[in-house]
C-alpha cells in the first residue's frame, strides 16, 4: 500500500537510532508488538497529514505492509519500503506562503508587516534575500500578530504569516485554516483545509516530477 512520510534532512527517522534510509530500501520489524505511536513503521495517507509528524524536510513516498493500527492521520505497519524521497524545504515554504496570503485576504489584514514577511520569504526561497532580512521581517510579523490580538481572524492570519517565515509549514496552514473559520464560520475552515490539501498535492507532484 502506498503512503507518505517525512524523514530528517539526513534521511534518518525522527526517533530512534536507525541508520539513514536509502531509496529502494525495505525494512521490517520482526520482533515486538506493533502499536500505533509506540512501535512500528509509521506513515500517513497523504503528505498533508504526514506534516503533523515531520521532523525534517525529506518528503517520502513509501510502500507499507498491512496496517496493524491506524487513526485519521497515520497508520503503523511492520514493513516499509522507501520508493522515493525529495527535499521539500522550498516547496513547503512556498506552500506556507500561499496559505498565509489567503488567510490575510480572508481576514482583511491591512498591516503591511504581515504582507511584507511573505514577500521576503518568497525572495529568500529564490536566494534573493538573506537570513538577516528574513529574521527582521519575521520579528516585524510577530509584532503585527501581537497588534492583531482581540480579533481572532486577524490574529490567526498574522500568525500564519509569521509561521511561514519560520518555515513551519504545518503551523502556517493550520493558522490559515483557523483564520478562514474565524472570518466566515467553521465551514470556511473545512473548505480552506481542502484547498490546502489540493495545493500541497500540486506542489508535491511538481517536486517529484522534477519540475
Amino acid at each position: 500500500m502506498r503512503a507518505y512520510h517525512f524523514l530528517k534532512d539526513n534521511m534518518t527517522g525522527g526517533y530512534g537510532t536507525e541508520p539513514a534510509w536509502k531509496i529502494g530500501e525495505e525494512r521490517e520489524i520482526k520482533d515486538g508488538k506493533i502499536r500505533l505511536c509506540e512501535w512500528g513503521y509509521h506513515s500517513s495517507p497523504n503528505f498533508y497529514d504526514a506534516l503533523n509528524y515531520a521532523k525534517g524536510n525529506m518528503a517520502c513516498i513509501v510502500e507499507v505492509s498491512q496496517r496493524i493500527e491506524k487513526d485519521s492521520t497515520k497508520q503503523v505497519s511492520r514493513k516499509r519500503r522507501l520508493i522515493d524521497a525529495r527535499n521539500a524545504e522550498k516547496v513547503l515554504r512556498a506552500w506556507a506562503c500561499d496559505c498565509a496570503e489567503r488567510a490575510l485576504k480572508k481576514a482583511k489584514v491591512t498591516d503591511e508587516r504581515s504582507w511584507k514577511v511573505i514577500a521576503i520569504v518568497r525572495l529568500y526561497n529564490e536566494g534573493k534575500a538573506t537570513r538577516i532580512e528574513l529574521a527582521a521581517a519575521r520579528d516585524a510579523a510577530w509584532a503585527a500578530a501581537g497588534a492583531a490580538a482581540g480579533d481572532a481572524a486577524r490574529d490567526a492570519a498574522s500568525a500564519a504569516a509569521w509561521d511561514a517565515a519560520r518555515a513551519t509549514a504545518g503551523d502556517a496552514a493550520r493558522d490559515a485554516a483557523y483564520a478562514a473559520g474565524a472570518a466566515a464560520g467553521a465551514a470556511a475552515s473545512a473548505a480552506e483545509i481542502k484547498w490546502q490539501k489540493r495545493r500541497l498535492n500540486w506542489y508535491m507532484n511538481k517536486l517529484f516530477k522534477g519540475e
